[in-house]
């Protein structure tokens, strides 16, 4: 999963950093920010508490109407927000749009859902009755990464706010444009001062805030490293956790798949974001009586695809979100080539010092290599052909990760057989792992525990206090 990148600078003898926003497609600074200090991180963790009394008890159908409110202002402002992603991390102004999108939605299924969700629960008993309650537990803190800057950080809040809780969000130090624009989606959609807080901080001040005893959570999406110090961090406070981390996912394709649709998914299941998503397929394990086929297929239709400014609508590869992504995968990729695999296309970045990086395809990819053993986080497909079902169950499976897996076919049974096998949160037939409003996101393994999204994302941080009259 995406790790904040950002070029920060420490002010001398001050110990507050100065964080850079840079246009990757061309290397420009856009803008720079001050780093928050430690007076004013305690001040807005105190603001949140304070809020938390009144917001808490206020009716669910008003903090729906925020929530609503909240959805429609992202249709009013999408292509302002997808030309600000595109700026700032090199996203496809079309993919920007399609995230705001699914922004709104996200607000206005919690919106409908949310206090259907959280509904009281009777648990029948011979002893008496008891009342399952669903009750928010206070101040939630969320660490969120660059790569998708606006729905990471609503699919964290939309819930959390809907089931009572107040949050303060801790952006990647690269996006703090974005950051903003979203703090003011929320003040402007009407939520009150300290409901939503976004902290201009770094990870020296999100250890303070995860050590306060007035915050009751900590949200993390990122690296499965930086997963682990931050849960270990709040374990020494006895803290709940939600872990959404990195990923490899296998991508299956068996005999008889539709060849066409099959190589039209490896191209969004790779390409989608410039492959810079936790669920991004990366291995794709292609039978070998349909392999020759779908690697050629594959290849032609990466080729195709035009290079040049994330603003074009026209264009199909974008650049990284900066030239160290860049240099960070090319460095997977020669490693990888030293170890014996073979690049069939693509492998290098056209401007050394630049963050674009051609798409690429590896064969003859084993275990032992970064392309087989590591996260590819950019556009490189690592193809591990297979004999037959069995051992593409195996080499799916074969990672420390397990956030979601795809398998191709025309026979749907044979499909669900083969995901009752696979290690994964979430596994798809003939479609690349996605998220979607009302279903539930999350892996196993390194990839991470807790879910988002759904029903279940909202149950994540709410006390399910048990109240029994005993007879």
């Amino acid at each position: 999963m995406a790790t904040a990148v950002g070029s920060p600078s420490t002010e001398p003898g001050a110990g507050r950093a100065v964080f850079r926003s840079v246009n990757p497609y061309n290397g420009q600074t856009l803008k720079t920010f001050d780093e928050m200090s430690v007076e004013e991180v305690d001040d807005s963790v105190a603001a949140a508490h304070e809020r938390f009394a009144t917001w808490r008890r206020l009716p669910f159908p008003e903090r729906g109407a925020l929530l609503r409110r909240a959805a429609g202002l992202c249709r009013e402002r999408v292509d302002d927000l997808a030309r600000l992603m595109a700026l700032e991390v090199g996203k496809r102004i079309v993919e920007g749009r399609k995230e705001v999108e699914l922004c709104a939605r996200i607000f206005d299924y919690y919106a409908e859902h949310g206090e259907h969700f959280l509904q009281p629960r009777t648990i029948r008993s011979p002893a008496g009755d008891a009342t399952l309650l669903s009750q928010p537990l206070g101040v939630i803190f969320g660490i969120q990464p660059w790569n998708y800057p606006f729905y990471q950080v609503v699919r964290f809040a939309a819930p959390n706010l809907m089931a009572g809780n107040v949050v303060l969000l801790k952006h990647a130090t690269s996006v703090q444009q974005c950051a903003g624009a979203a703090a003011a989606l929320f003040r402007d959609a009407g939520f009150p001062a300290g409901a939503y807080t976004n902290l201009v901080a770094s990870s020296r001040l999100s250890t303070r805030v995860i050590d306060d005893d007035r915050v009751q959570g900590v949200s993390l999406t990122g690296s499965d490293a930086g997963g682990a110090h931050v849960a270990e961090r709040a374990g020494m406070n006895v803290k709940k956790t939600i872990m959404e981390l990195g990923g490899s996912d296998p991508f299956i394709v068996l005999e008889y798949a539709d060849m066409q649709l099959t190589v039209e998914l490896a191209v969004f299941g790779r390409m989608n974001n410039m492959g810079q998503s936790c669920v991004a397929s990366k291995r794709f394990i292609p039978l070998e009586s349909v392999s020759e086929e779908f690697v050629e297929r594959f290849k032609e239709k990466l080729a195709a695809l035009k290079m040049g400014d994330p603003l074009d609508e026209s264009t199909g590869v974008a650049p990284l979100c900066s030239a160290q992504a860049a240099a960070t995968l090319e460095d997977q990729v020669n490693r990888s080539v030293a170890a014996g695999a073979k690049v069939l296309l693509g492998g290098k970045r056209p401007d050394p010092n630049g963050a674009f990086f051609e798409p690429t395809i590896l064969t003859d990819v084993k275990k032992g290599m970064p392309a087989y053993d590591e996260e590819l986080f950019g556009p490189v497909a690592a193809v591990i052909v297979v004999p037959n079902e069995l051992k593409a169950i195996e080499v799916a499976n074969d990672t420390k990760y397990g956030l979601g897996a795809s398998v191709y076919t025309r026979d749907e049974a044979r499909g669900r057989r083969i995901a009752r096998e696979i290690e994964a949160g979430m596994v798809y037939i003939n479609h690349p792992a996605y998220t979607f409003e009302d279903m539930p996101f999350g892996g196993i393994k390194k990839s991470g525990y807790g879910r988002e999204t759904g029903p279940l994302g909202i149950h994540e941080f709410v006390n399910k206090k048990l109240v029994r009259a005993m007879r």
